[in-house]
């Protein structure tokens, strides 16, 4: 798998593209949520786009934002349907924690479903179950201090 990193402004229109329906395919048509996932994020100064591919297109694809509150968060997570099962959405969220600055915490909202899959990257329950778009949803938070070895 060859990890793409790069910031909005430096991936091509056709890599932009192709990330973008990947987000829709998953988020708006698969898990049948219509919102507006172009929500001005991915152009914030600091955001990152990470993604592996192959020669369909893109594979697997994580965002990582750096909040106002000073803490890094990561988004988006999502596998296109046929490559699933080979770890591929695991692999990005390894690169991400392996990259972590020292002292700097990291959040996310998980699917409640998905709750273990990212316990195995150092992030555990940081509030209550809530429904966002008819999805139970949870709060996770992965201390600044912790290892990055987590996940791997």
């Amino acid at each position: 798998m060859t990890l793409h990193r790069a910031a909005w402004a430096d991936i091509d229109s056709a890599t932009l593209y192709a990330l973008m329906k990947l987000r829709v395919d998953v988020f708006v048509v698969e898990q049948e949520c219509p919102y507006p996932e172009l929500d001005g994020r991915d152009l914030e100064p600091g955001t990152e786009h990470l993604w592996s591919a192959d020669e369909a297109g893109p594979t697997a694809y994580l965002r990582v934002l750096d909040d106002p509150d000073g803490r890094l968060r990561i988004g988006r997570v999502c596998t296109r349907a046929d490559a699933r099962g080979r770890s591929l959405a695991g692999k990005l969220m390894t690169a991400v924690v392996a990259g972590l600055e020292p002292g700097r915490e990291a959040v996310l909202d998980a699917q409640a479903h998905l709750t273990g899959w990212y316990a195995r990257y150092g992030f555990t329950a940081g509030g209550p179950e809530y429904l966002e778009d008819g999805i139970p949803h949870v709060p996770m938070n992965r201390p600044a201090d912790q290892s990055v070895t987590a996940g791997r």
